[in-house]
């Protein structure tokens, strides 16, 4: 894994501000430890830090063609490398490395911009071609790495790896989109192609950029879209189907020149990565794994019982969770607004696992490629119920209950039916954008500053779902449901957090089922044996069944998280208090600061659970503190007033 950064002058060749580029470049320094490289060309910069892992000897950045008029930084893996240097080389192209960095230059040179179609992997690079003065940028069709731009001064792109290389830059925009925030605060992340900046974007998923001086800055592009068109499928075979295309997506990712291996959780997805592992290479794997929580909440003894089967060479290390110490470190680390609480111990399991190995394979997605979530069991049975009842009955009757029915946060889950009946009254993809939200419109419209009310008026985050559900091109409710979670909260929150906490220790993630072939056919698996009455994750738990012991695949799902509710009580809670009425958050003129102090007080009191909105409260905090007040920019975060 690596890290990129440049600048490209869109009106003339002139000279790069070298020391600038060396500048952002290092800020990417944890990327890539390895060594950097630098290009710089008649208004052109390339900067490249390198974490090797193949091609060790050979592999470094910026790489060219023949002639070097065409020059690529990258950042990922070309899994299919080999297969296209042959094709490459058949075609009368000269490697000079065996590095799949390479290919991309001579893939660019056959095939132009359709060159990304041709790559299984995941990447983000930034390719200049000198002959047509273009910088082409391109990101993976899932969105496994990350890639910002920007335009600065009316004249300069500039694009890197991370936010934190672009605030280098002394004509970035600094001012904060308030549009970004309501939905940093609404999902829990700035959802792409956003940046909580006004100023700076990141290349969607799937997408290319292709920039040409002398021209009008284009549009991205398109390039891939998953469909969910069902295929006919017979259970068993789908099963077998689904394992020999699984044991492929993990047998391409086990190319390494350095020590590689596995995180281990013990849940279906990671075990079944590990099984395939085991069965695939003659030395014992390497699996890691993190215990956290208290009263029996940890996963160490699954995760055991599957490294006992495969004899892996098993680390664990038994933490106490402790966020509260770690939210200002984490704000660093993903320089935008994130609040998955997850994050913290990921980066955990993380440093465990780089004091072993470069490379670890994780089992990540499973959930959204096969239904593993419960709320598409839920929003399908929603769906279900809002069929058999037209909209004008069904929305009068339930949001009048919804509004009548008390606040039951304190109670067991089956009386808590105030959120259910105000789903009801919603349309399907209004009901989906209130399960997957975090903070939901009255509680962040109480939260928010007149000033802030006023610049979001005509903003509605619920929108992005619809859109998403949309484009789905589907009539299940499944399929609209995860092609949704895949177009927003898989590489907006999962990738985005596996990216930021491995890259922060200099570890490269691999994530098997997110191979773009293996989606492609997930995608076509029937809901049925997805979501099977009860059973998520049905088919890809049957597949494994010879694999991995049932007292894995057929407990109850865990997350990779434990309660933060009582944290932020007693001595936690007076910590919380201190630092959300303090003057960051005050200064940037967001919130009401009233509002805030009655909902730590609320949450102090026991009587309701504002934990995930405290997170995300104090996870603003620390990215003012440590990202945007850090850069100087005390005021430019203040809303402006209509």
């Amino acid at each position: 894994m690596c890290g990129i950064a440049g600048i490209f002058d869109l009106s003339a060749s002139s000279p790069i501000d070298r020391a600038l580029l060396v500048r952002m470049t290092d800020s990417l320094a944890h990327r890539g430890p390895d060594g950097s490289g630098f290009h710089i060309d008649g208004g052109v910069g390339l900067g490249h830090r390198r974490l090797a892992i193949i091609d060790v000897a050979h592999g470094q950045q910026p790489m060219f063609n023949e002639d070097h008029s065409v020059a690529v930084v990258f950042n990922g893996e070309i899994y299919n490398f080999q297969e296209l240097v042959s094709e490459l080389e058949s075609a009368g192209h000269r490697f000079r490395t065996r590095c799949d960095t390479e290919v991309i230059v001579h893939a660019w040179e056959q095939w132009g911009g359709d060159c990304v179609k041709r790559f299984r992997g995941m990447f983000a690079f930034a390719l200049y071609d000198r002959n047509g003065h273009i910088l082409f940028l391109a990101r993976d069709r899932l969105g496994k790495k990350p890639l910002y731009y920007s335009v600065v001064g009316g004249r300069y792109v500039i694009f890197a790896s991370e936010l934190k290389s672009l605030l280098v830059h002394p004509m970035v925009d600094k001012r904060l989109d308030c549009a970004a925030v309501d939905d940093y605060f609404a999902f829990g992340y700035v959802p792409d192609p956003g940046s909580i900046y006004q100023g700076i974007f990141k290349l969607a998923p799937a997408h290319h950029l292709r920039i040409v001086r002398g021209k009008p800055l284009a549009t991205p592009t398109e390039y891939w879209r998953l469909s969910f068109t069902n295929a006919p499928m017979e259970e068993g075979s789908a099963a077998r189907e689904l394992m020999d295309r699984l044991n492929e997506a993990v047998r391409i990712r086990l190319i390494s020149e350095v020590p590689l291996g596995a995180f281990l959780s013990g849940g279906v997805d990671s075990s079944g990565i590990v099984a395939s592992m085991a069965r695939q290479t003659d030395a014992p794997v390497k699996t890691f794994a993190i215990g956290f929580g208290e009263g029996g909440t940890s996963e160490l003894a699954h995760a055991a019982r599957v490294s006992r089967l495969y004899r892996t060479q098993h680390h664990e290390q038994q933490l106490t969770a402790n966020p509260l110490a770690a939210y200002r470190a984490q704000a660093a680390i993903f320089d935008e607004p994130f609040a998955d609480s997850s994050s913290v111990p990921t980066l955990q399991v993380c440093k465990l696992a780089r004091r072993n190995v470069t490379v670890a394979l994780s089992g990540d997605a499973g959930d959204e490629v096969f239904a593993g979530y419960r709320r598409y069991r839920w929003f399908s049975r929603a769906e279900r119920m809002r069929r058999l009842l037209p909209q004008g009955v069904r929305t009068p009757v339930f949001d009048a209950l919804g509004r009548l029915y008390p606040k039951l946060d304190w109670a067991p889950r089956w009386l808590r039916a105030k959120y259910t009946f105000q789903e009801f009254a919603l349309d399907s993809a209004g009901g989906y954008y209130r399960t997957v939200c975090r903070i939901q419109d009255t509680m962040r419209a109480r939260l928010y500053s007149p000033e802030m009310t006023r610049s979001i008026e005509e903003h509605h985050p619920a929108d992005r779902i619809a859109s998403a559900m949309r484009d789905s091109g589907s009539s299940d409710s499944v399929a609209r449901a995860q092609y949704a979670d895949i177009k927003t909260y898989l590489p907006g929150d999962i990738l985005t957090k596996v990216d930021r906490t491995s890259m922060a220790v200099s570890l490269e993630v691999r994530v098997p089922m997110l191979d773009h072939e293996f989606v492609e056919w997930a995608a076509g698996v029937p809901s049925r044996l997805k979501l099977h009455g009860s059973e998520s994750k049905y088919l890809l738990k049957r597949a494994l069944e010879p694999y991995v012991p049932n007292e894995n695949l057929y407990r109850p799902k865990q997350g990779f998280a434990t309660s933060l509710a009582p944290q932020f009580r007693g001595p936690g809670g007076r910590f919380v208090r201190e630092a959300l009425l303090g003057d960051a958050m005050a200064d940037c003129g967001i919130f009401d600061m009233e509002e805030i102090g009655r909902v730590v007080d609320a949450h102090a009191a026991g009587t309701t659970d504002y934990s995930h909105a405290l997170w995300s409260l104090l996870m603003f905090d620390g990215f003012l503190r440590e990202v945007q007040f850090a850069a100087g920019e005390q005021r430019a975060a203040r809303p402006a007033a209509n």
